[in-house]
C-alpha cells in the first residue's frame, strides 16, 4: 500500500524528528498538521512552511481530519497521550512513531486503541546533537536506515504503508524487525555507543584537553553531547538488553586490556584486524 498524496498527516510532537518528518512530507506535497507543546514551535513551523496548521491543544478537529498520525514523543509521554486521547482518533487512521524502544510500549499501545485504528511502529535511525523544530533538516534521512517494527496484530497494508512512509521521507534502507529483535539490536548499535561516549567524557576532567584533541576523539565522542532526559528514559526502558550488551562489551574491553598488560601483540593485532574488517562494512559507500 503506497502513501498517496491525498493522505493528511498529523505530527504529534514538533521537536527535531517531528520537524524533519513534517519538512520532508510538506516538500512532497502532503497536507501536514502538528500538535505540540510550544506556540513558538508552531509559529516557527508555520512561518517556514514546515506545516499547514498547528496547535498547542489536543484539537479534536485536527485529530479527526488526520489519516496518518506520527507520534514524535518520548515513550512514556506517548503512552500517556494514548491513554488520555485515543478515543479521539477516527476509525481507519494508521498511527506510527519514532520512539527508540519498542517492546515496552508497542503491545500496550496497540491494546488501548479504538476499533479500526492501527498502530504500526517504526524507528528512523537518524538524528542530530541539537534538538527542536528550529534545527530540523530533512537531509538527515539521506543514507540513513529506517526500521519498521510490526507485531502479529498488524495488517500487511499497514506494514506496507509504513515502509512507503520511510521511502517518501528519503531513507536509504528499510528493514523489518520484531519489537524484541529491535530492542536487542538497538541496545548494541545505539544505546551502548552512547554509554561508551558518556563514560569516556566522564573519565577525565582536564579542561585543557580541548586544546590538544584530534578528529579521532571528536568523532568518538560526538554523541556524548546528549539529551539526558530522553536517553536516561530509553536506557531504563530497555535495561535488560542494554545491560547484556554492556556486559559483553566489558568482556571484550577486558580482553584488549589484558593483551596490552601482558604484551601480547599478536592477539592485540588479531582484535584490530577483526575490528577493521567489521568496520569497513559500515562505510556509507557500501
Amino acid at each position: 500500500m503506497k502513501l498517496s498524496k491525498d493522505k493528511k498527516i498529523l505530527i504529534v510532537g514538533l521537536g527535531l524528528l517531528g520537524g524533519c518528518y513534517a519538512m520532508a512530507l510538506k516538500k512532497q506535497g502532503f497536507s501536514v498538521f502538528a500538535i505540540t507543546l510550544s506556540q513558538e514551535d508552531v509559529d516557527y513551523a508555520l512561518e517556514n512552511g514546515i506545516i499547514d496548521k498547528g496547535t498547542t491543544k489536543v484539537d479534536e478537529e485536527i485529530i479527526a481530519e488526520a489519516d496518518i498520525i506520527v507520534f514524535a514523543l518520548y515513550p512514556n509521554v506517548f503512552k500517556k497521550w494514548i491513554e488520555e486521547n485515543a478515543h479521539l482518533i477516527k476509525s481507519g487512521t494508521v498511527i506510527t512513531d519514532v520512539t527508540g524502544v519498542k517492546e515496552c510500549i508497542v503491545y500496550d499501545i496497540q491494546s488501548r486503541l479504538p476499533k479500526g485504528v492501527e498502530f504500526i511502529s517504526a524507528h528512523p535511525m537518524a538524528g542530530r546533537e541539537v534538538g527542536g523544530v528550529q534545527n530540523s533538516d530533512d537531509k538527515i534521512f539521506k543514507n540513513a536506515n529506517y526500521i519498521v517494527v510490526p507485531t502479529e496484530s498488524n495488517t500487511q497494508n499497514a506494514i506496507e504503508l509504513c515502509k512507503s512512509l520511510g521511502e517518501t521521507l528519503g531513507f536509504a534502507k528499510i528493514s523489518v524487525l520484531s519489537p524484541e529483535e529491535h530492542d536487542k539490536m538497538i541496545a548494541f548499535l545505539s544505546q551502548l555507543t552512547h554509554c561508551i561516549a558518556v563514560s569516556l567524557m566522564c573519565a577525565n576532567d582536564n579542561e585543557d584537553l580541548v586544546k590538544y584533541t584530534g578528529d579521532s576523539f571528536r568523532d568518538l565522542t560526538r554523541i556524548a553531547n546528549i539529551n539526558d532526559e530522553m536517553w536516561s528514559e530509553l536506557f531504563l526502558l530497555n535495561r535488560d538488553a542494554l545491560l547484556s550488551e554492556m556486559d559483553a562489551y566489558r568482556e571484550t574491553f577486558d580482553k584488549l586490556y589484558a593483551t596490552i598488560k601482558n604484551g601480547n601483540r599478536e592477539e592485540m593485532r588479531d582484535m584490530m584486524c577483526t575490528s577493521s574488517v567489521r568496520r569497513r562494512k559500515f562505510d556509507k559507500k557500501n
